[in-house]
């Protein structure tokens, strides 16, 4: 896996993480999904030197994408690592709470295949 190529997606509905990773596999990028915080925070730090991106969601069991979104942008590490939150809570305290923690962008459900993808290609190329 490239490290310019590979995302994380991070979410607990099955439907989403499969639409999300056949859209983003048209545009040639590999995936890697889980359905927490606290898998994803595993994964990212066995393969942190391969992730990009991660699209993460915030309403999950557990540990939730906001406590997800600290820890990465905590880790000197992780620093490199986009983290894009990804989530149906559109309300202005909620993007700002995830601009405080660090988040390197915010995209809302439900979302066209089309708009995720330029998204994800356009936070890359910056």
């Amino acid at each position: 896996m490239s490290a310019k190529n590979t995302i994380l997606i991070v979410d607990d509905e099955p439907d989403i993480v499969n639409l999300t990773e056949k859209f983003l596999k048209l545009g040639d990028f590999e995936t890697l999904t889980c359905a927490n915080g606290r898998d994803a925070l595993e994964i990212i730090e066995e393969k942190y030197d391969e992730i990009a991106l991660v699209l993460l969601d915030i309403m999950m069991p557990g540990t939730s994408g906001y406590s997800v979104l600290q820890r990465i942008k905590e880790n000197d590490k992780y620093k490199d690592i986009l983290v894009i939150l990804f989530t149906v809570k559109s309300f202005n305290e909620d993007i700002q709470k995830g601009k405080k923690l660090g988040a390197d962008g915010y995209l809302t459900k439900p979302f066209s295949g089309k708009e995720l993808l330029k998204y994800v290609q356009d936070k890359l190329a910056n």
